[in-house]
């Protein structure tokens, strides 16, 4: 990476060599996906392979056929639509499959992709609780297939960018870190994000987002601090949370379904401060302003996103990995506990626990 100094920075300037080593998603190898799950996110990221990069998604699983052939022509024109789960695993042509279905499934699923000898994606939350969450790693392990956490904010060029500015050093020793997720969400029984049995709740859908943006910015914390109000149906509805860290830092975060709040973060040091603007989490920009006046921007917005992880999986399968160093196992199971000591706190119990 160049080596530069904020005054070089012109405010608006757009750089890649802030990106750090995040290629073009089109340069990695192509690979041939199968999409386990036929929902909004399955959809988005599906896009994304086909338009952004040289894989392709050959195989679409949903338990309804029809639900299945209406996003393969909606989604990846020409692939194959199963109308089961264990179909699309079997599959000859997948070289990886992509987990999309509620949290309350993605243990299942992966280990059913898993003893298919398959490679897996699977959408975060990786699982339910961490106890699912180590039994897939060690089924991964075992089998000796790639599985990774589809935690896409770590993939992309802002993050890249933002991370080489903190590891510069240009705001100084961070203090703090303070992030929000919150989106409107009329009360519904039936929607998932209302439905205890398929794990939902704000933490699990959205509040993993500033969890994991935190701790891929500090590390897992030695404390988890959290007070949420539990909704009708006793998913959390709204949380707030303190992560902290040694030497007196702390990670401040929030997540809501009653309110679409800022979605920014701000890592705040002894130098200065970096603002990432809306949607911290997505393809965006970021302000840093240093005490002495320095002041710079990042422009990160590189399309819709997903496509920078699909190019991270076929890239590490292509070299014989099973794991990302960008999103880790063990940085998996940090993030589930995490996320399980705020269920704790906050009082929410999924069924059969």
């Amino acid at each position: 990476m160049t080596d530069v100094t904020p005054a070089s920075f012109a405010p608006g300037l757009t750089t890649d060599d802030l990106a750090g080593t995040v290629p073009d998603p089109r340069t990695a190898p192509a690979v041939r996906w199968g999409v386990l799950g036929a929902g909004n996110i399955a959809g988005s990221f599906s896009d994304g392979v086909r338009e952004h990069t040289a894989a392709s998604v050959v195989a679409v699983g949903s338990r309804d056929l029809a639900k299945a052939e209406t996003f393969a022509a909606a989604h990846a024109p020409g692939a194959r639509a199963h109308g089961d789960y264990e179909a699309l695993v079997s599959d000859p042509e997948v070289d990886v499959v992509y987990v999309a279905t509620p949290h309350s499934h993605h243990h299942e699923h992966a280990l059913l992709a898993i003893r298919a000898g398959k490679h897996v994606l699977v959408e975060k939350a990786f699982t339910q609780d961490a106890a699912q969450a180590r039994e897939v790693l060690d089924a991964a392990r075992e089998a000796g297939v790639f599985v990774m956490e589809a935690m896409w904010t770590r993939f992309l060029p802002h993050v890249a960018a933002l991370r080489g500015v903190l590891a510069r050093g240009e705001i100084g020793r961070v203090v703090s870190v303070v992030a929000d997720h919150g989106q409107q969400f009329p009360l519904d029984p039936a929607h998932r994000l209302y439905a205890p049995g398929l794990a939902g709740g704000a933490l699990l859908d959205l509040g993993v987002y500033p969890v994991s943006f935190a701790q891929d910015l500090l590390g897992a914390p030695e404390s988890v601090t959290a007070v949420g109000a539990l909704t009708e149906t006793g998913v959390d509805g709204q949380i707030g949370m303190v992560l902290g860290y040694p030497g007196g830092v702390q990670a401040t975060l929030s997540t809501t379904l009653w309110a679409r709040t800022a979605n920014t973060a701000v890592i705040s040091g002894t130098q200065g401060r970096i603002e990432v603007a809306r949607t911290f989490y997505a393809p965006t920009s970021f302000r840093v302003e240093r005490h002495d006046g320095a002041t710079w921007d990042y422009d990160g917005f590189r399309g819709e996103g997903k496509q920078y992880q699909a190019a991270e999986v076929a890239r590490l399968l292509a070299a014989g990995e099973t794991q990302s160093p960008r999103m880790s196992w063990d940085g998996t199971i940090e993030v589930m506990d995490t996320l399980d000591a705020v269920r704790r706190q906050a009082g929410v119990v999924y069924p059969g626990e």
